[in-house]
């Protein structure tokens, strides 16, 4: 079974995602800001730059390079970054701000509504302070992109978004807001919910449960012509086939611990071949599952559990008051999909596909605070080398979403820059210690502390 030829190529899917453009790029709070003195990795997969230099002014980087050849302005602000290691900031190609790992959904999404711009918030903030400076939300309510509006003009912490709002969908979960309840049952009804997106300002299309072919190729009528990219939640080796030949732009889940059993061979170098990105999000079942199991303790990491307003806080902790949860129903099929993920998970690595990193962070036992170190971990246990994976998940990241300005750091590019503490080329895991948060030129996180926490103590100091 061979699909009609269609190019994929990368070039392809850039020309698509000019509506990327409606990401801000504010210098509003114009500085000068250098972080001298660490090893440079430039999200390129290249050789770092030892005792680099970094210099911003506004909103952008004006020059990279060796210490001792950059000069730095006398009234720039200095973060030293000695015995650390600068790096574009992470650009999740997954992401959910409407959750936030909670562990039952029948629970969460009844209690999100009416509180929705608190978990957005509480989401954007935990991502940016992990060192997510860009991402692409695939699911929300309409809410979402009056919210993506307030962060990229940077009134809000979070990283650069682009989001789809409710997706397109022949399925439903009965709890879920009634937005995203909104079901097709024809290709022409599909046709005329993308349009109605579309009109409505979101940047992609998600594509759920149950898009047929023919529902594909009538969504790509729309969105193609639009310019907007299709994201497609794919995991069944017949339903990727049916989503390339009906259009689909990116491949969410593909290779992932549901798409059991592997693939064929002619699938996986067909996607190769053909330039096709994946995503595969191998890490928010199979890989955060066993590692709670061994350590339940994390579902109470004082990281992750302060950076939730109290609410919140209560509402998630709730869903893990016994160490059972295996068996809450997210997780039923979770040890196959484990049994199978090795050769699910290395098919597209080792074909040499095109792959961004995304980790459907926001899912059950999935902490937005931990989901993108935990994901490029995964990739380097799965067979990418750290300098890939890292690649993975800044410059292919930002290309394959479109984010043309942001994803390396080199003259001219927005300023989205993250300091962390150690080597990853050493230990891939450092990812997870991100000291120093830059986005858009503005520094939102110093020496491990992000600045809202900061401005909250001296708030709470001052007696206001």
């Amino acid at each position: 079974m061979v699909p009609a030829h269609r190019s994929r190529r990368l070039a392809g899917l850039l020309a698509l995602a000019a509506v990327a453009a409606n990401v801000a790029a504010s210098s509003a709070t114009a500085q000068t800001v250098a972080l001298v003195g660490g090893q440079l990795l430039d999200g390129y997969e290249a050789n770092p730059i030892h005792h680099a230099a970094v210099v911003i002014e506004g909103n952008r980087i004006v020059a990279v390079g060796p210490a001792a050849e950059i000069e730095i302005p006398p009234d720039a602000e200095i973060i030293d970054t000695r015995g650390k290691t600068m790096m574009p900031g992470m650009v999740d190609a997954h992401v959910h701000i409407m959750i936030l790992g909670h562990g039952d959904y029948s629970q969460w999404f009844p209690w999100f509504e009416g509180n929705d711009d608190l978990v957005y918030e509480t989401s954007a903030k935990q991502l940016l302070a992990a060192g997510v400076t860009a991402g692409v939300d695939l699911a929300a309510p309409m809410s979402s992109l009056a919210f993506r509006d307030r962060v990229n003009r940077n009134e809000v912490p979070g990283p650069r978004l682009l989001v789809s709002g409710p997706w397109v969908t022949r399925y439903a979960w009965d709890f879920l807001p009634d937005e995203l309840r909104v079901l097709h049952r024809t290709p022409e009804e599909a046709a005329e919910r993308t349009r109605t997106l579309i009109d409505a300002g979101v940047d992609v299309i998600k594509t759920w449960i149950g898009t047929t072919e023919e529902d594909m190729r009538a969504i790509k009528a729309v969105a193609g012509p639009a310019g907007v990219p299709i994201h497609c939640h794919v995991y069944e080796e017949e339903v990727v086939w049916g989503a390339i030949r009906g259009g689909c732009d990116v491949l969410q889940h593909a290779g992932s611990g549901g798409s059991v059993p592997a693939y064929s061979q002619e699938l996986v170098d067909y996607i190769a071949m053909e330039g096709i990105p994946v995503v595969q999000t191998i890490s928010h079942r199979i890989w955060v599952y066993p590692a709670t199991l061994e350590f339940p303790e994390r579902l109470w990491d004082p990281d992750i559990i302060n950076s939730f307003p109290p609410p919140i806080r209560e509402q998630v902790l709730s869903s893990y008051t016994k160490d059972d949860f295996w068996r809450k129903p997210y997780f039923r099929s979770t040890p196959r999909q484990i049994r199978n993920s090795e050769r699910a998970a290395r098919q597209f690595i080792d074909a040499d596909a095109l792959m961004a990193m995304g980790t459907d962070t926001g899912s059950p036992l999935n902490f937005h605070a931990e989901s993108a170190w935990r994901e490029v971990s995964a990739l380097v246990d799965m067979g990418m080398t750290e300098i890939e994976a890292i690649s993975s998940a800044t410059k292919v990241a930002a290309e394959v979403l479109g984010l043309r300005e942001t994803g390396t750091i080199e003259p001219g590019k927005l300023a989205d820059i993250i300091v962390v503490d150690g080597n990853p080329l050493f230990d891939i895991n450092v990812l997870g210690y991100v000291t120093d948060v830059i986005k858009d030129g503005i520094v939102y996180k110093r020496d491990g502390v992000p600045v809202w926490e900061t401005e909250r103590a001296q708030t709470s100091a001052s007696g206001r």
